[in-house]
């Protein structure tokens, strides 16, 4: 039989929650307002499919370009080029650093 190319192949454990996990997300985090400029990671939430990036981009660290509908367009550099990316707030959480200090 032939490998599946789908959309979400080989996520088995990149998109994996664990147990004390699962289940609805908190609004918090689909109300997150972002503005123009704003670092974020990408961190694709498993559970919500409407909005969700490319696996390749999740962990990325990109900034928000322009809001589109409910969405936000990310520009993320992988592969030495910019790439945009079309994410819901559910797929994104603010960028905190390095932790440097």
């Amino acid at each position: 039989m032939a490998k599946s190319k789908g959309y979400r192949a080989s996520t088995r454990s990149l998109l994996r929650k664990k147990p004390r996990q699962r289940g609805k997300i908190g609004l918090s985090r689909i109300l997150q307002p972002y503005k123009i400029g704003d670092k974020v990671v990408i961190k694709i939430e498993p559970s919500v499919h409407r909005g969700m990036p490319h696996k390749r981009f999740h962990g990325k660290v990109g900034t928000i370009k322009q809001k589109r509908g409910r969405s936000y367009i990310v520009s993320v550099s992988t592969g030495g080029r910019e790439k945009q990316v079309i994410a819901r707030p559910e797929h994104l959480k603010p960028f905190e650093g390095l932790g440097y200090a």
